[in-house]
């Protein structure tokens, strides 16, 4: 077990056991077919959970409500498809959802699948806020804690919830006998509600970052982190925008960046080095996943269906890979990956947020995208080339195989080169850049899916982007500067850090829009931050070649489960669909 494995192991472990104590309590109740009534827990399980030991695996199985959203393929589908900066590759059965066609409607598996999860992790939380009430024998301090952790992560799912689906049904009591009785709340009421538990649990939890056995837990500043990005969001949303949201979402962004012990890692890179390097002093908040199967692979029960949904490990290394494994000199291996070509950079992500100009400056063009291709079948080749300057290639072991400059050459450049060079000519929809920062090259072999690495929810270089776009908001430009250009000198080549700073008049919306995907790529931020600005639809028109024709403005809202309007009293009347669908 390597360092990393063993700083979380015990805690994560834990969450794993949880879920299936609590799946095992609820397979034995009512399995009714409401769907909200996700888990409806008996008599034993409310007991249960009023215990000490009972309330601690309740928590922890609410933390691994987490793991059924980063990471995962429903969710990266939803925030990194279908945007200005990724369109679909080769693969995958959800390319409709990039190009935004009368296939996204309610019987979506991929909105249904977080839906079901989400409102199965507030219940679950719902019911240890109700059973903490009368629970004898734990710390008070401790037990006010797990109560802060619980109300962090429902308003952290509330918060995706509202984001995706507009007005959804509010829950914060849990729900002990079966009832269709569900209505959905005003989205005002939802960021109330998001806004209470975040900013109530600031109390009760750690200043410190929790480690050893509690690494993995909420703390303080993952709550402003949080809180920043709510209050910031729902000053752009026109159903409970208040006029002090950005002076709040500034607040809160620069308490985390001045108040902690957080910093800046010198290097971009190495924020995505897996092992011990995801613990580091950039990281705020992430996902945890292992390599232990027993506890990567969790299992929960789903009433609705009387069904078990299973968590198989983080998933973002199959989705971003191009079809390296088929090419000459190439065989599939752990160090380049399962090559899925789901999502492929667009021209706009390749040539203007990374804007070949800049790349001399900007080191995350190369540190975002891999580049070189060693090979692992050594010997001749006629076929497959795609590169048609080569007739024939030969390649000892290690040679380089294939090469992306990223811009184009000329035929003769290429034809002076002993390996393929995928020039921008080439690009096709399974031949592209490949995002390298989600790679699992600790993965046991070359087939094995679930990956081990964590997925980072929060990092303060994000921080600083919130901080600067809450302050652009209110119109103090000069004010965003300072965090802008931290992150901007940070990802400097080498003596490059004075030319990468920007001045008041360069911060903008425009620029913000364009450093957050230099920054966050594939870190499931994109269809939120464009549906946060208001500019999804023009996005995709102008930037998404195949999702331009079908995107409308009722697509900044997902569709709402055709099973929850069903399977509500009154049906459409009571729980309407979102217009559109």
């Amino acid at each position: 077990m390597n360092s990393n494995m063993k700083r979380y192991h015990s805690f994560s472990r834990k969450i794993t056991k949880s879920c299936l104590v609590l799946g095992a309590l609820l397979i034995g109740t009512s399995s009714c077919k409401d769907l909200l009534q996700e888990v409806p827990v008996s008599q034993v399980g409310s007991q249960y959970a009023s215990t000490p030991n009972g309330f601690e695996a309740v928590v922890k199985a609410a933390y691994a409500s987490l793991r059924e959203y980063y990471g995962r393929e429903d969710a990266m589908t939803l925030t990194v498809f279908g945007t200005d900066t990724y369109t679909m590759g080769a693969d995958g059965s959800f390319k409709f959802v990039n190009q935004y066609t009368s296939q996204i409607d309610g019987r979506l598996s991929i909105t249904n699948n977080i839906w079901n999860a989400f409102y199965i992790a507030i219940n679950t939380i719902n019911v240890a806020l109700d059973a903490s009430e009368s629970i004898t024998g734990l710390d008070p301090a401790l037990k006010k804690r797990r109560v802060a952790e619980l109300k962090f992560l429902r308003g952290h799912h509330y918060f995706i919830l509202v984001q995706m689906f507009g007005p959804v049904a509010l829950l914060t009591k849990g729900n002990l006998t079966p009832t269709k009785e569900f209505s959905r709340a005003p989205v005002k009421d939802i960021y109330a509600q998001i806004i209470a538990d975040l900013e109530g649990s600031l109390t009760d939890l750690p200043t410190a970052v929790p480690t050893g056995g509690d690494q993995g837990r909420v703390h303080k500043a993952a709550a402003e982190h949080l809180l920043a990005k709510v209050y910031l969001t729902k000053g752009t949303d026109k159903d409970a925008a208040a006029a002090d949201d950005f002076a709040k979402a500034a607040t809160y962004a620069q308490n985390v960046i001045k108040n902690y012990s957080f910093s800046l890692l010198p290097d971009f890179a190495s924020v995505f080095s897996q092992g011990a390097g995801e613990v580091n002093n950039e990281l705020i908040f992430a996902t945890q996943y292992t390599s232990e199967p027993i506890t990567n692979i969790g299992t929960g029960f789903n009433s609705t269906t009387t069904s078990t949904v299973t968590i198989n490990g983080n998933q973002t290394h199959l989705y971003f890979g191009m079809e390296y494994d088929t090419q000459a000199g190439m065989q599939r291996d752990v160090l380049n990956g399962r090559p899925f070509k789901r999502f492929r950079p667009t021209d706009y992500m390749l040539n203007v947020v990374f804007n070949p100009a800049d790349r001399a400056k900007d080191s995350r063009y190369k540190k975002t995208y891999k580049d070189t291709w060693l090979s692992n079948r050594p010997g001749t080749y006629t076929t497959p080339i795609f590169d048609d300057t080569k007739k024939t290639l030969t390649f000892a072991s290690g040679d380089t195989t294939i090469y992306i400059p990223g811009v184009e050459w000329t035929r003769e450049q290429r034809a002076a080169k002993k390996y393929q060079v995928l020039v921008p000519s080439l690009y096709r929809a399974n031949l592209f850049p490949v995002l390298q920062k989600f790679l699992d090259p600790l993965r046991p072999d070359r087939t094995y899916e679930p990956g081990s690495r964590d997925f980072i929810m929060f990092r303060l270089a994000e921080t600083h982007l919130l901080a600067a776009e809450a302050l652009i908001k209110q119109g103090k430009a000069a004010d965003a500067v300072p965090f802008i250009n931290a992150v901007r000198r940070r990802a400097a080549w080498p003596g490059k850090e004075k030319d990468m700073e920007i001045t008041a008049a360069q911060a903008t919306m425009e620029f913000i829009m364009e450093e957050r995907e230099r920054e966050l790529a594939g870190e499931m931020h994109r269809w939120f931050d464009l549906k946060r600005w208001g500019v999804l639809v023009d996005r995709v028109k102008k930037y998404n070649p195949d999702g331009a024709p079908n995107v409308k403005e009722f697509h900044n809202l997902r569709p709402i489960p055709q099973d929850q309007i069903d399977r509500s009293a009154g049906g459409p009347s009571k729980f309407p669909q979102n217009p559109g669908y």
